[in-house]
Parts: structure tokens; C-alpha cells; sequence
């Protein structure tokens, strides 16, 4: 009986201890105001003639870091991002009720992107370089198995260059 619960108590240990290596890195920062940080990136991408993607999610939502993952270790994709857009990954939980001031925060962040949530999380945003939407991108298009289809998402991306759009 020893033996057993020792033997469980191991593979339990190897379990979390891999799922603690393979974890997503958290890229939302919880604490920064969603719609200065949306201005900042504008502005940003004013300076450089380029467009803003937001990324709306959450640190909650494990596609949204699945998204983030991937984007970053696909180097043909984080060229055509890097080349083209200030990327923001925007802060949004509609589950959330930390008061008045987080929810306020919440309805404006939705009425000024044209309310994204419709689509389910991530959503993808693009701005212009006055923080215009240009395009809503429900995430489900991309998607492919328990992951992302790479052609899929570097048309997307290639599709809302500002030189695509003739900006």
C-alpha cells in the first residue's frame, strides 16, 4: 500500500513539473489601462507608418496564449508583424467584476473597437494610424486542431499591411 501511494505521489510530481515547463507565457498585462495602452500604440504607429493589431484577451483565456506563442516562435510570421504593426495585447475579461472602474474601463474599450467580443477570445483589432478600425478578425478562421494554420494567419496578416491597404 506504501509502494502504491508512493508510486502516485511521484507521477503526480512528474506531472505538474511538466505541465509547469510547458506552461504558456502570460503576455497580458492586467494592470495597465487597456485604452491608453491602445493610445500609446497608435501613436506609436503614427511615428512609424505602420498599424496597430490589438490582440484582445486575456491571461485567462488559453488560445490567447496559445496565439501569442505561436506568433512568436513562427519567424516568418513575427517578420510581417514586426515590419507592419505595433502589436498590443489588450487586456479584456468579460467575466471580471472588480468594481465599477474595471467595468467602465471594460464597456469603453468594447464601444471604441467596434465591440470585438461578438467573436469570442482572441479577437484581432487593426487599427490605423488614428486608431480607426479597420478590421474585426474572429480568431475561429485561424484556428486548425488545437493550435493555429500558419497560412492562415500569415494571410491575415498580410492582408491588413498598411501597404496592402494602400495607406
Amino acid at each position: 500500500m506504501r509502494r502504491l501511494f508512493v508510486a502516485a505521489l511521484v507521477a503526480a510530481l512528474s506531472c505538474i513539473t511538466a505541465n509547469a515547463q510547458t506552461a504558456l507565457k502570460k503576455v497580458y498585462d492586467e494592470e495597465i489601462n487597456p485604452l491608453q495602452q491602445i493610445d500609446q500604440a497608435v501613436a506609436k504607429a503614427r511615428a512609424k507608418s505602420k498599424f496597430v493589431v490589438c490582440q484582445v484577451g486575456g491571461n485567462w483565456c488559453p488560445w490567447c496564449l496559445r496565439f501569442a506563442d505561436f506568433i512568436e516562435k513562427d519567424t516568418t510570421i513575427s517578420r510581417v508583424i514586426a515590419d507592419n504593426f505595433i502589436y498590443a495585447h489588450v487586456n479584456y475579461n468579460p467575466r471580471k467584476s472588480q468594481g465599477t472602474e474595471k467595468q467602465e474601463q471594460g464597456r469603453a474599450l468594447m464601444q471604441r473597437l467596434n465591440n470585438p467580443a461578438r467573436f469570442g477570445f482572441p479577437v484581432f483589432v487593426v487599427l490605423d494610424t488614428h486608431g480607426r478600425v479597420l478590421h474585426i478578425q474572429d480568431s475561429s478562421f485561424l484556428e486548425e486542431g488545437q493550435g493555429y494554420n500558419p497560412q492562415r494567419v500569415l494571410r491575415f496578416f498580410k492582408s491588413w499591411t498598411p501597404e496592402a491597404v494602400g495607406k
